[in-house]
C-alpha cells in the first residue's frame, strides 16, 4: 500500500489516539526520538501497555502519524484559502495566518516534524516529504497567481522554499506569550513574503 495512502485524517483520530499524540509529541520533541521508549509515553498518557497498543501499532507508527496529521492540517488549511476567491495578497496573508496559528498550537508536532523526520524508514520519510512538497506547491501557485495577475514579480521555486525556510524554522525561536499577538506575528512574516515578491 502507498504510504500516502495510510495517513490518518484528522477528524477520523479518537480523543484517545489524539491524546497519546500530543503526549508522545511533546516527549519526542523534549529528549528526541530515540530518548524516549514507547512504555514511557504509555506512562505519560495513563495507559497500560496493552490499552496503548489498542490505539497504536508501533513506536514509529506513532511517530509518522504525528508528523502527517500536522501535515494534513496545515494542507487542508492552505487549500481553503488558496480556493476561496481571496485577492492574492490576501491570501498570503491568510496563509501567513494559518501556518502561525497552527505552529503555535502545535509546536512540539512541528518540532517533531522537522527535527525527527530521519528515524523514519525510507517509505515513510519520502511520504512525509511529499507532503511537505504539497504544501510548497500551494504557495507557489498563490505567488503564481498573483505573477499572472500582474501583483507579483515571478519567484523561482528557489525563492519560495526561502520564504517557506522562514515560516518553517520560526519554531526554534519565536515564542507565542510574548508583547505579539499570534495575528500580529503573522503580520509581520506576511509583510516580509509580500515585499519579496513585489514588483520593482
Amino acid at each position: 500500500m502507498d504510504e500516502l495512502q495510510s495517513v490518518p485524517k484528522p477528524g477520523d483520530l479518537s480523543d484517545s489516539k489524539r491524546m497519546i499524540m500530543e503526549v508522545a509529541a511533546k516527549l519526542f520533541a523534549d529528549k528526541g526520538y530515540g530518548g524516549v521508549g514507547i512504555s514511557e509515553v504509555g506512562d505519560a498518557a495513563g495507559f497500560g501497555k496493552g490499552a496503548l497498543y489498542y490505539h497504536i501499532k508501533s513506536k514509529e507508527d506513532l511517530l509518522y502519524d504525528i508528523m502527517t496529521v500536522y501535515m494534513v492540517e496545515l494542507i487542508n488549511a492552505a487549500r481553503t484559502i488558496e480556493i476561496s476567491g481571496a485577492n492574492v495578497t490576501d491570501r498570503v496573508r491568510a496563509l501567513s495566518e494559518s501556518f502561525m496559528e497552527i505552529m503555535f498550537a502545535s509546536r512540539p508536532e512541528m518540532t517533531v516534524c522537522f527535527r525527527e523526520v530521519h528515524a523514519l524508514t525510507e517509505a515513510r520519510r519520502k511520504g512525509v516529504m511529499a507532503l511537505h512538497a504539497e504544501y510548497q506547491d500551494i504557495w507557489v501557485r498563490v505567488f503564481a497567481d498573483g505573477a499572472r495577475l500582474g501583483v507579483f514579480r515571478s519567484l523561482s521555486k528557489i525563492e519560495v522554499k526561502a520564504v517557506l525556510g522562514m515560516y518553517f524554522y520560526s519554531f526554534l525561536w519565536i515564542r507565542g506569550d510574548g508583547a505579539m499577538t499570534v495575528r500580529a506575528i503573522s503580520e509581520n512574516f506576511a509583510g516580509i513574503a509580500l515585499r519579496a515578491a513585489a514588483k520593482d
